[in-house]
């Protein structure tokens, strides 16, 4: 599948990448997905017919039968024909990536960096996020460059977003870097969507916790999925004696006794606490929240979250 090909072939020891993508996952995610949408909006996956909507989609010249209320009468006078404006009928699906490309993101133990696990999290819902006419449009938090790339049918802008994010090796472990919040990616992206869409928020979600009242605002137009994604030492640390734990958001460095059974007890157990207080946040805004791991398959459990949501 080109899509996937093209992603791997920047592959790396350091930056493996997303993993094995085999076109039968991706081929139930795509049945998985539009399964959930079904219904989100009216007539859904009938894209390429025009009609009215808030979205123009095109100017052409006046026809008889043309609803005179939809001349564009701008263009009529510079062109001394009269012309009508169409829109895009609201029957088109838009989905909202909302991508977290923060240092801390390039944190990683197991068989992958959480960094690789969002690209493919990224690749494989704008495979199917792009199918039938649909539309993607992405969103991205976490360095002191964020971007964003308007809603648009085909996969080429994630896919140039993605060579860009690795190109500019953003991450960078222990350099502490400006960034933008996920509350800020939030309201842009509630700013960018003007009509009902699917929203998929891909990150890690540590750092500052100013996304609250953005979720919910977002959630209450809009559906929105939060997919977190971790790695198995930041909830828990092996017996190594003293180390320099670095928060990568600030460059901060901690000297900690890892030999200590209580303080790993203790550390354990407050790793547990945080990311409980996330999923219970997401759980008041009435979204639904995945967990993925950066160790062995990550594209079944996605596969098995959105098909759980469409039953």
């Amino acid at each position: 599948m080109t899509v996937v090909r093209l992603v791997r072939g920047s592959a790396t020891p350091a930056r493996p990448g997303p993993g094995p993508m085999p076109r039968s996952l991706l081929h139930a995610l795509d049945v998985t997905i539009g399964r959930r949408v079904e219904g989100l909006l009216a007539g859904d996956y009938r894209s390429k017919v025009n009609g009215i909507g808030t979205e123009l989609s095109q100017v052409r010249p006046y026809v008889p039968g043309d609803d005179v209320r939809h001349i564009d009468w701008n263009v009529t006078a510079r062109t001394g024909e009269a012309h009508v404006r169409v829109h895009l009928a609201e029957r088109v699906l838009v989905t909202w990536l909302v991508l977290d490309i923060s240092p801390s993101m390039g944190f990683g133990t197991a068989d992958r960096r959480k960094a690789d696990v969002a690209e493919g999290v990224a690749v494989a819902i704008g495979h199917v996020a792009t199918r039938r006419g649909n539309r993607l449009g992405i969103v991205t938090y976490g360095d002191a460059n964020p971007r964003f790339s308007p809603a648009r049918p085909g996969r080429s802008g994630l896919l140039g977003l993605l060579a860009s994010v690795r190109e500019e090796d953003t991450f960078r472990p222990g350099e502490p870097v400006g960034s933008t919040s996920l509350g800020a990616a939030l309201t842009r992206t509630g700013a960018l969507a003007a009509q009902r869409a699917l929203v998929v928020v891909v990150g890690d979600f540590r750092g500052p916790r100013d996304w609250r009242l953005p979720v919910l605002a977002l959630a209450a137009r809009h559906e929105v999925l939060a997919v977190e994604i971790r790695d198995r030492r930041e909830q828990e640390l092996p017996a190594l004696g003293e180390l320099a734990i670095v928060d990568p958001e600030t460059g901060r460095q901690l000297l900690v006794d890892t030999a200590s059974p209580a303080f790993r007890s203790r550390f354990a157990a407050s790793a547990v606490a945080e990311r409980r207080e996330v999923e219970l946040e997401f759980r008041s805004a009435g979204v639904r929240h995945a967990v993925l791991v950066t160790e062995g398959d990550w594209l079944r459990p996605l596969a098995a979250f959105l098909e759980k949501g469409t039953r």
